[in-house]
């Protein structure tokens, strides 16, 4: 299945987004994909009022369940890490 045709306006995702403001943070975000406003004819993911592009270099995920997965072997589970504060 060719990337572009693996999504459809409407369908609800997961997505890996750092904070913009503390580069060293990031969550699973839920994002609805939509057509995007600014290219006609493409997809893009709209997240925290903002829409992102849709493409091949975004890790989209089907279900929480697998971006978390992904989330605690990329970045490690909070639950195995000391933390204080």
């Amino acid at each position: 299945m060719e990337f572009s045709n693996a999504y459809q306006p409407g369908d609800v995702v997961y997505v890996i987004i750092r904070n913009p403001h503390v580069q060293g943070v990031a969550n699973v975000q839920e994002a609805a994909v939509v057509n995007n406003p600014d290219h006609p004819g493409e997809l893009a993911l709209f997240v925290y009022e903002t829409y992102y592009p849709l493409t091949d270099e975004v890790a989209v995920y089907q279900t929480l369940n697998q971006a978390e997965q992904e989330f605690n072997e990329a970045f490690g589970s909070v639950e195995n890490e000391d933390y204080y504060g």
